[in-house]
Order: structure tokens, then sequence, then C-alpha cells
């Protein structure tokens, strides 16, 4: 019995966890993250600052466990995609699986664009730009030409322009991921034939 209560407690802190992550990202981008203090999060939680400083002391401290949450799964992407021969179709499935692991942290994304100052004081730039360089290192064949290493790279960079500069548009935003998808495959596909021998 003790266990389940343990269990259900951890359960529930964890949901406040994440409550807290979410309102903290929700304020970060309707006011900015400079502009938000610890007790506006909790007055929109309608929890008291004490509540809150249980599990976060700063916004930092949110900020870096949001991107640490959000990213294990690309972490886990490269990994997986380190251990897979370079073969076009694991690099299209490694993009299938990029697209949707930015599509989830869409929201942490979009922050880290339009805050980047922040996120280079936070450091959890430098972890990003290290994640990228990985998934670059993954789907860039170093022997292909110039132009084919830049449409690998440029595939990526595809993906993340899609959570970015697609939002606006009109449009059901899994048919925009899906599109912007088609692009970023085409890219790889394109450099893969032009990398075979002839």
């Amino acid at each position: 019995m003790d266990v389940t209560m343990d269990g259900t407690k951890q359960q529930r802190r964890g949901n406040t966890r994440q409550r807290i992550q979410d309102v903290a990202l929700e304020l970060f981008a309707e006011q900015g993250y400079e502009k938000t203090s610890l007790r506006e999060i909790a007055e929109r939680l309608e929890v008291t600052k004490a509540a809150l400083y249980y599990h976060f002391k700063t916004k930092e401290e949110i900020i870096v466990s949001l991107f640490a949450d959000l990213t294990q799964p690309i972490k886990d992407l490269i990994e997986w995609g380190k251990g897979q021969p370079h073969t076009l179709e694991n690099k299209q499935e490694l993009l299938r699986r990029y697209s949707q692991a930015l599509s989830e942290a869409a929201p942490l994304y979009r922050f880290m664009q339009e805050n980047q100052a922040t996120v280079r004081e936070l450091r959890i730039g430098e972890s990003f730009k290290d994640r990228i360089k990985d998934l670059r290192d993954i789907i860039v064949d170093p022997d292909a030409s110039l132009a084919d290493q830049v449409r690998c790279a440029s595939a990526i960079f595809t993906l993340h322009a899609g959570v970015h500069f697609l939002q606006d548009l009109e449009g059901d935003p899994e048919k925009k991921r899906e599109a912007v998808l088609e692009v970023a495959v085409d890219l790889i596909t394109q450099a893969h034939q032009g990398s075979q021998p002839s």
C-alpha cells in the first residue's frame, strides 16, 4: 500500500511539475522570459510562491528542466541514429522521428528561437547546438559533394523552419508538418542519389 501511495505522490508531483513548466512557457511566450516573474507563474497556477519553490527555485531551473524533458526524445533519437547504418531509409526515418519530436516540443523551440540571448546565457543553447551537430554527423555523408552535404544539413534546418516560420500560416498543423517533412526528405533523397556512383 505504501508503494502505491508513493507512486501516486510521485505522479501528482510530476503532474504539478509539468503544469508549472507549461504555464511558465505560456507566460514566457506571452510577455517574454525577462518580464515574467515566479510570482506571476504562481498566480497563474493559483498556488503559493512557496508551493512553486518546492519544485523550482528560479525561472532558469524551469527552462533548463523543460529543455531536458522535451529534448530527451531527440537525445534518444541521436543514440538510435548512431547505431544504424547510414542508409537512405535510416536517414529518412531519422527525419520522420525528428519532425515528430520537434512537433511535440514546438513551444520550447519557439521560445528558444525568440529568446536567443536568454538561451545563450542559460547554456541550453550549447546543448542544443551539440545535438544538432550530432544529427548532422549522422545525416551528412562526409564523402558526398559539398552541395549534397549542404542538402543534408538543410533538411534538418527545414524541419526547424517549419516549427518556427509556418506557425502563423493558415491550415492544419499536422498537414503543415507533413509538408515540411516531405521537403526535408526530398533534400536527403536528392543528396543520397547524388552521392551514389553512376
